[in-house]
């Protein structure tokens, strides 16, 4: 009996959802009749979308007054409410995705409503800012977004809204550059990337800091955007600093590009992270020394040096190389590499899978690659400011696909993990 009473109740439900479809494909025949089924007719700034858009708001703030009220219109007023009732419209201009629109705002004799879908004082419909600050985020000038919100969807922005809108996501940038990071990242690399800014009244070049995390699950996170005149080891100090007081007590292994100084910066603040030279920059530095006829006959030389399994069969590579012709033609190269050699063995000490992820800051360079994609239509930014937050919107963009961690990383955990010890497993989550 029970099981018939449920079946005669879905079909009670089905026929109903029947009914109401027909009845909204009867209704849609007809507006689409009245609008005409033209992409001007839908879509177009007096088009169909537009009306409905207005119709649905203002209808869903007539319920949000009836609910604030207590009462339906035309209904038996409560008690509680006596002194209180509807009192005629409000006209409003909002700016929406489908262009601007005039709308009908419901009010209260007492002023005490207050709509959540079109709040008092906003202007602007819930995804329009979102448009606005995505195609700023890919890197369209105010004009270009300008443009193209006008030829889309017929809206008319000025710049100073484009500026406010985007300007509100400067409260979230400092949020996200002063939150909380782990305790323990078991690799992380630094680099900085050169952009232009106007800085009292002259166009000059500023440095960008960027700084990537490996967790101890694998996955990798940007720790923070810093600027500056110049790429100093003092302001990389300043960095670990920083680092240190958002909660990262260890980094196990740094990997840095070579800059004079920021080992021993990471040292005062880290005394017992490993520092790496990125191998790929020390190789660059240099192939820029040779003649375009030895740069391969260099290039496989060197790579014979840091393929050696051990650091003593490198630094044997290594003299043999300074002792040869090449060597003695080019000795800036060993020099060089003697110089930067305490910060080039440490890569020795590890197995394939954690010297794939150490021996280049390529990672970091890549995802300077992808800044320097959105902001290449700038000649400059106006601002330190302006140019913080297209660069946190476009990292934002890119690092919402970071989800998995490295595929090598079971391999590279299980070589922390002895290496370290309780440095690494302390922190890494249960498998």
């Amino acid at each position: 009996m029970r099981k018939k009473s449920e079946k005669t109740k879905k079909e009670a439900r089905s026929e109903a959802e029947e009914a109401f479809e027909r009845q909204a494909d009867a209704v849609i025949e007809g507006l689409l009749k009245q609008y005409g089924a033209t992409p001007e007719g839908v879509f177009g700034k007096g088009g169909l979308m537009k009306a409905l858009t207005k119709k649905v708001l203002e209808k869903a703030l007539a319920a949000e007054l009836t609910h604030h009220l207590g009462y339906e219109k035309g209904g038996e007023r409560p008690e509680e409410v006596e002194g209180n009732h509807r009192n005629g419209y409000t006209g409003k201009r909002l700016q929406s995705d489908d262009g601007e629109m005039e709308i009908a705002v419901p009010r209260d004799r007492t002023g005490s409503f207050e709509p959540l879908m079109v709040p008092k004082g906003r202007r602007r419909l819930a995804g329009l800012d979102e448009k606005i600050i995505g195609l700023y985020a890919r890197g369209m000038t105010m004009r270009e977004i300008r443009g193209f919100l006008e030829d889309q969807y017929g809206v008319e922005v000025s710049p100073e809204l484009i500026s406010t809108v985007t300007d509100a996501v400067m409260e979230t940038v400092q949020e996200w550059q002063n939150r909380p990071l782990d305790r323990v990242y078991p690799i992380v690399i630094f680099d900085a990337l050169w952009v232009k800014m106007k800085q009292e009244g002259a166009v000059k070049n500023q440095a960008v800091y960027l700084a990537l995390g490996t967790r101890v699950d694998g996955t990798k996170e940007i720790l923070g955007i810093w600027v500056s005149a110049s790429e100093g080891a003092k302001f990389w100090m300043r960095i670990m600093h920083e680092l240190r007081q958002r909660g990262v007590e260890d980094i196990l292994i740094a990997v840095v590009d070579g800059l004079k100084g920021f080992p021993e910066a990471i040292r005062v603040v880290y005394p017992q992270t490993s520092v790496q030279t990125c191998i790929v920059h020390l190789t660059r530095l240099s192939l820029a020394y040779c003649g375009w006829k030895d740069r391969q006959v260099v290039a496989d030389a060197l790579k014979e040096i840091y393929r050696a399994p051990k650091a003593e069969q490198a630094r044997q590579r290594l003299e043999a190389f300074m002792g040869s012709e090449l060597g003695a033609k080019y000795p800036m190269i060993g020099a060089s590499w003697q110089r930067a050699w305490e910060e080039v063995i440490p890569f020795f000490e590890y197995g394939p899978a954690i010297r794939k992820m150490i021996y280049t800051t390529n990672a970091i360079e890549s995802v300077n690659m992808q800044i320097r994609k959105i902001i290449k239509t700038r000649g400059h930014f106006p601002s330190e400011e302006a140019a913080r937050k297209l660069i946190y919107l476009a990292l934002r963009n890119l690092t919402a696909k970071w989800k998995r961690p490295n595929p090598c990383w079971s391999e590279a955990a299980r070589e922390l993990a002895i290496t370290y010890g309780e440095r690494f497993t302390a922190t890494r989550p249960p498998a």
